[in-house]
């Protein structure tokens, strides 16, 4: 493999977990953009904001009082995208199998978490013991829904560029009587993957990594952290655990402590790149669950994080998968090297609105 190819020359690169191929343009990063910018995320004061809906103590807009939570809370979301199945009306059928116009009946739950009281403390501003506890009760959402629910999709959207409609640091869990279409596709290339080399793809992916180092932004005793080589925003990042690890439920206390410390790591490099509260979608993806996959081999899965961040050369200018991106396959300017380069040299200790503190 040339590394001068890879740098410095357009091509394309494979993604085996999602079946489909990556469009690398390096030469397009020296462009001029004189294209749509983002306004910077002011700080507002959520703290004082009386109408966040998030507070403790609030009511929110069906009514809803929030409990005087103080630490995590979680709720049930007021206008969820999924309904239990005790609310189906189900006497006109359950599914067509149509060759042209296939569905079936869907159903699911859907909560929401906040983080914190504080309104105004992210992820990366918090203490390692309170990023235990949101993993913790990850985890435990997890036990609790797996017998019911094929997938359960915890995800965090941040920042109003991400479409996030309240500013109070939260996640959203969703869990499904189906399995999506991201999972699906990784549920096959993973199982093809281990039928053929008898070893987890991701797995295989994490240990070649680890060791090659050249897109490696963190490392401790259980987790790495990478850009992945085919990687399709900017500072895409890729969450991996060491050892062969299916679901959020198999962590021990030891990994549950250094995910939290290497999630830390992470986003305080995020916000120090660009000196903002760094914007982004984040999410969880384990071996599907349910009746079916909890009595199923599913030793193919490797348990992982991804971080999809939209900003691409400051705080105000982000990559638009637009064109090309929609009518073809996916492109990107800077290589996934280049973009590690860039987090490494972001410190990953003092956050940047702690360093005149």
């Amino acid at each position: 493999m040339s590394k001068s190819i890879l740098q410095n020359s357009q091509h394309i690169r494979f993604n085996p977990l999602k079946e489909e191929w990556i469009l690398i343009c390096p030469q397009r990063i020296k462009r001029p953009w004189m294209g749509k910018t983002e306004k910077e995320q002011e700080n507002r004061n959520v703290t004082a904001n009386l109408t966040n809906p998030l507070l403790p103590g609030a009511i929110r807009a069906n009514s809803q009082v929030n409990e005087h939570y103080t630490s995590t809370y979680i709720f049930n979301n007021d206008f969820p995208a999924m309904l239990p199945f005790d609310t189906l009306e189900i006497s006109d059928g359950g599914e067509s199998k149509d060759d042209l116009f296939d569905w079936e009946r869907a159903y699911g739950e859907c909560k929401v978490m906040c983080f914190s009281p504080n309104p105004e403390m992210t992820l990366a501003l918090m203490d390692l013991n309170s990023i235990e506890n949101i993993i913790i009760k990850w985890i435990d959402f997890t036990k609790e829904m797996s017998p019911k629910y094929t997938w359960i999709q915890i995800f965090e959207n941040k920042g109003e560029i991400m479409g996030c409609s309240n500013p109070h640091p939260h996640c959203q869990i969703w869990a499904s009587s189906f399995l999506p279409n991201e999972p699906r596709i990784k549920d096959r290339s993973q199982r093809v993957y281990f039928q053929k080399h008898k070893t987890p793809l991701l797995l295989d992916y994490c240990h070649r990594e680890n060791v090659n180092k050249e897109r490696l932004i963190e490392t401790n005793d259980s987790w790495i952290i990478v850009i992945p080589f085919w990687a399709n925003w900017p500072f895409e990042t890729m969450v991996l655990p060491k050892r062969h690890i299916l679901r959020f439920s198999d962590m021990d206390g030891k990994e549950i402590k250094d995910l939290a410390d290497i999630m830390k790591k992470l986003l305080i490099r995020y916000d120090n790149l660009f000196q903002c509260s760094f914007p982004y979608s984040m999410g969880w993806h384990g071996a599907p669950t349910g009746s079916k996959y909890l009595n199923e081999n599913v030793d193919h899965w490797l348990f992982h994080g991804m971080y999809y961040p939209p900003l691409l050369r400051s705080a105000n200018i982000k990559k638009f998968m637009v064109g090309y991106e929609l009518l073809a396959q996916v492109q990107r300017d800077l290589t996934p090297e280049k973009a590690a380069e860039i987090l490494r040299l972001q410190p990953n200790e003092i956050h940047y609105s702690k360093r005149n503190a």
